[in-house]
């Protein structure tokens, strides 16, 4: 009691000792409470990075686009169109027979009213598969990156509180893991899928398990390290004492303690995974045709005629890869500097 009174000498009032001017700063004092908690002081910082909130309001946007804007958008990605031979009008693949017979395929249309980024050589829609293509790029990073966090964070904990053989055990895994080569894996997988007659469509989710199974070695660096300087602290001493089970400290007091560098590492890995998705997409290996992802899109650049006659075929999707993986590197960014209990702004 003596030394807040001691803090406040010198002020008239309490309404002055807490005007900007004094001890406190003006972004410490919000309303009805003298400091910020610290969910409230991450949330500032993070908002103070322009960039960040960028990044942020890109991938709102991007989300609105490849699954809300195709909800009211009449083409799909697989859909194909046709032109009346003589006429040049076009025609759907639901007209009448007789109207099909006399026509050709809608390949290669610059862009225009009916079809906004034009078509591609099969005839398809471009904006439509522009659309579903990044619906398939996002999914593909929100799910390996969750396969990578849950693999990562039970093996990389376990391995930074037992210590011991578990350790030895669980860090030689990560080594072999960590040595196997990635693309001729990806490539032998790709090949395995299609001896197994796996469909276009069902192709991706089980190259979405081999992503994440392969990338939760950093993941459970991480985990491993942050638990071994946690587990000599006080509070964990404490804790020892009162006699807690290893696994409630581990998922009660360990791993939450580590929770922001795993929101940086996973925002950060996201915009990885899908270069990662493109790169695959692009040699073959990801989604299959007839259905779109950005980087089978981008693969298209492959032709050259494609590449310097009919641009609007392949740089929309490279665009949206560019844009999406710089957001969320930037965020990624805002919340490293947010949750740095050094920064103090």
């Amino acid at each position: 009691m003596n030394d807040n009174n001691d803090m406040l000498a010198g002020f008239a009032s309490v309404e002055e000792a807490l005007e900007p001017e004094s001890f406190y700063e003006e972004e410490d004092v919000a309303e009805h409470q003298l400091f910020l908690t610290p969910a409230q002081m991450i949330i500032r910082r993070f908002v103070r990075n322009k960039l960040a909130v960028v990044g942020t309001t890109i991938l709102v946007l991007m989300a609105l686009f490849c699954f809300g804007v195709p909800l009211f958008y009449e083409y799909n990605q697989t859909e194909i169109f046709y032109l009346d031979k003589d006429t040049g009008e076009e025609i759907r693949t639901f007209d009448s027979e007789e109207r099909m017979l006399n026509s050709i395929l809608a390949v290669m249309q610059p862009p225009g009213k009916q079809h906004i980024l034009g078509t591609n050589k099969m005839g398809q829609d471009m904006l439509a598969r522009l659309m579903y293509g990044g619906r398939i790029s996002l999914m593909v990073g929100f799910i390996v990156v969750i396969i990578e966090l849950v693999i990562g964070v039970i093996l990389g904990g376990l391995a930074g509180y037992y210590r011991g053989w578990v350790d030895i055990v669980l860090m030689r895994l990560v080594e072999i893991v960590s040595a196997i080569p990635f693309m001729p894996l990806m490539l032998i997988v790709s090949s395995l899928l299609i001896v197994v007659k796996i469909s276009p469509a069902n192709k991706i989710y089980y190259v979405m398990i081999v992503l994440g199974l392969l990338f939760w070695t950093s993941v459970a660096r991480l985990v491993r390290g942050n638990i071994l300087s946690l587990r000599e602290s006080e509070y964990m001493q404490a804790a020892d004492a009162t006699g807690i089970r290893p696994w409630h400290k581990i998922t009660r007091h360990l791993i939450p303690n580590t929770l922001p560098n795993l929101i940086v590492t996973a925002t950060l890995d996201l915009g990885y995974i899908i270069l990662i998705e493109s790169t695959l997409s692009f040699l073959g290996v990801g989604v299959g045709v007839p259905y779109a992802s950005w980087g089978n899109m981008v693969s298209e650049v492959a032709d050259s005629i494609i590449m310097r006659q009919h641009p609007n075929i392949w740089i929309s999707p490279g665009l949206c890869i560019l844009i999406t993986v710089l957001a969320f590197n930037f965020v990624g960014d805002g919340l490293r500097d947010a949750t740095d209990p050094k920064m103090k702004r």
